[in-house]
């Protein structure tokens, strides 16, 4: 019994937590109260489930236990009875059914990504709010997405949500004439959600479904609401065309499979020839995430890896760096050059780009390295570049694909 409630407790976590936290926000306004309120529910759980059972719909059982701990919270403070007329007023929740949404807002998230996107907040703080309160990431995993330190992070947040709480910011979708304010934080938010989903910060394993199929289910409400917005739509072409590769990514055993090697008749092409339809009634002006779809799509249409283009995703690559003046975009670019003009030219570009220093503690900057040196037979650096990337790599099968690559390196 104690497996099965773990079990089950683990997958609420995964794929709930993030739905009962934004219904208890809908409710209290509260972000550090919803918070402790959903950790309280599941503590109750650790307690209740091993002796009553596991309920037939967890997310609903916990969405209950946090909406009454809200009410016992705010019932104890006087000055919050406003919001506890709010929460009293709700609806019980429903009798569980085995419905995976019962008493769930589906679009509750949709509503907190754009509270916490509202333009007094700082664009990092917009970032970071989003995924502690809608993906689950812990502060030291959001710490390591922006290159800060845990404690630094936790600052951050407490910061944005006090500046949430004292600015009155609304919990809503906005009214249309205010949605391309917020448009560009929004974008950032999915994309970002969507790649903790696509390559996770953390754990065994490589991909976090839920995560990608919420960015995604996200992305496509955004493009309902901006409809004309061709980064909207760009963004949705983006996660589309990366999300189409998920099933080779991995083997049987939960390993990294790298895009050079991956199965191509696994990819999703009903997912490919939506993205295409969307990148061909792109305008020509293309935003930061169309030129991504855009280098998604070279390797979604090339039969392999031997006849990609490279040379376009190189140029793209380019054009992205002048929009973005980003690091990894230039560390990307350098990977396309090397594919078609060398591993020596890659790793001129891979050197230029450590040497600025803006990506030391990024595992991917020693293991792209490691990877070109071992391509050009230099295998003593390379090897001490794969375990330099091994220290940092933030999840389980990163660390395993490295693992294989530095015994490769002493044979």
């Amino acid at each position: 019994m104690a497996t099965r409630v773990a079990d089950a407790l683990a997958r609420a976590s995964a794929e709930e937590t993030a739905r009962i936290v934004s219904t208890v926000i809908r409710m209290t306004g509260d972000f550090a109260l919803a918070e402790d309120c959903v950790q309280d529910a599941f503590a109750k759980a650790l307690v209740d489930w091993p002796v009553n059972g596991i309920p037939v719909n967890p997310g609903a059982w916990l969405t209950t236990v946090a909406k009454n701990r809200a009410i016992d919270v705010l019932r104890r403070a006087a000055t919050e009875s406003r919001a506890l007329r709010r929460v009293a007023a709700e609806p019980d929740e429903p009798e569980p059914d085995g419905r995976e949404d019962a008493g769930l807002d589906p679009d509750d998230r949709l509503r907190l990504i754009f509270t916490c996107c509202h333009p007094a907040l700082p664009m990092d703080a917009r970032v970071a709010l989003t995924l502690r309160t809608v993906a689950g990431l812990s502060p030291a995993q959001i710490g390591r997405a922006f290159l800060v330190t845990e404690s630094t992070m936790e600052k951050r947040l407490v910061r944005a949500r006090a500046r949430i709480r004292n600015a009155g910011i609304p919990y809503r979708v906005p009214p249309a004439h205010r949605l391309p304010e917020r448009r560009d934080g929004v974008l950032a938010v999915l994309y970002l959600l969507f790649t903790e989903g696509y390559s996770a910060t953390g754990g065994d394993s490589l991909v976090r479904l839920p995560l990608i199929r919420e960015s995604i289910r996200l992305a496509r409400l955004l493009v309902e609401l901006l409809p004309a917005d061709a980064e909207a739509r760009g963004l949705l072409a983006l996660l589309l065309l990366q999300h189409a590769r998920t099933a080779a990514r991995t083997d049987a055993n939960g390993d990294v499979v790298t895009l050079e090697h991956q199965d191509r008749s696994l990819w999703d092409r009903d997912a490919i020839g939506e993205a295409l339809d969307i990148l061909r009634t792109a305008p020509p002006d293309a935003g930061r995430y169309e030129l991504q779809a855009r280098i998604a799509a070279c390797h979604a249409t090339a039969p392999d890896a031997a006849h990609t283009d490279f040379a376009r995703i190189a140029s793209l690559y380019g054009r992205l760096a002048v929009i973005t003046a980003s690091p990894v975009v230039e560390l990307n670019r350098a990977v396309a050059v090397a594919m078609f003009q060398g591993p020596d030219a890659g790793l001129d570009l891979v050197d230029a780009v450590a040497a600025g220093g803006a990506l030391d503690g990024f595992y991917l900057l020693p293991a792209t390295r490691a990877d070109l040196l071992r391509r050009v037979g230099r295998r003593r650096e390379a090897s001490i570049e794969y375990e330099r990337a091994w220290a940092l790599a933030p999840s389980e099968a990163e660390k395993r694909y490295l693992r294989k690559r530095m015994d490769e390196m002493e044979r």
